[in-house]
């Protein structure tokens, strides 16, 4: 697992505890060897978003309980994965996220300006 540094080069800061995100459960959108969907975006779901991944193979709104998995509903936060986030980028439906606890491996698939300008987090 690295727990590192975000997307604005500091301490990876928590997403969400309830639901508990991340890949390794840990409310951080940490990532590993093992992650091999880079769950690293921190997102707070919409309507829009849901409904995109949804349609795209990924319900995200169906609880799982044998994963422990609640489902999401809009305004939740949760580590997506990066290239679902791009997707929903490209499709116009990218959900806000939080930079601050968004990690730096994010950027291997969509640049800083897209995160910013759908950052909850940045003082303009």
């Amino acid at each position: 697992m690295t727990k590192g540094r975000n997307v604005l080069g500091t301490e990876i800061e928590s997403c969400c505890t309830s639901p508990m995100t991340g890949f390794y459960r840990d409310g951080c959108c940490n990532t590993g060897a093992e992650d091999l969907g880079a769950h690293v975006v921190c997102a707070e779901v919409t309507e829009e978003f849901l409904e995109f991944s949804r349609s795209a193979g990924n319900d995200l709104s169906s609880p799982v309980p044998w994963m422990g998995f609640p489902g999401l509903i809009p305004g939740d936060r949760w580590c997506v994965c990066a290239a679902r986030w791009r997707e929903a980028l490209d499709a116009g439906k990218a959900p806000p996220v939080v930079l601050a606890a968004t990690h730096e491996r994010a950027l291997e698939f969509v640049s800083l300006d897209d995160l910013k300008q759908h950052a909850l987090d940045l003082a303009s």
